[in-house]
């Protein structure tokens, strides 16, 4: 949905309303999109960034070991 700023400055509340249930809102000057209200990202206390992907993903070992391709460089 795309709403021209002044208009959104008086229906603020319910476009937030709107964004919370899942509806994309444009805002909009001059006919161009300025900015856009939506869900937010991480809802009901969801992980944030760090630890997000703990027991998910490994690193081997030997993973800053180069190979003997690499001997010419690091010589």
């Amino acid at each position: 949905m795309n709403i021209p700023m002044a208009k959104a400055k008086a229906q603020l509340s319910e476009l937030v309303k709107r964004a919370q249930a899942g509806e994309k809102i444009h805002l909009t000057k001059h006919g161009e999109v300025v900015a856009t209200l939506s869900a937010p990202i991480r809802p009901g206390g969801s992980k944030g960034l760090f630890g997000a992907l703990k027991g998910q993903i490994w690193i081997a070992d030997d993973f800053d070991e180069l190979g003997p391709e690499w001997d010419e460089y690091t010589k």
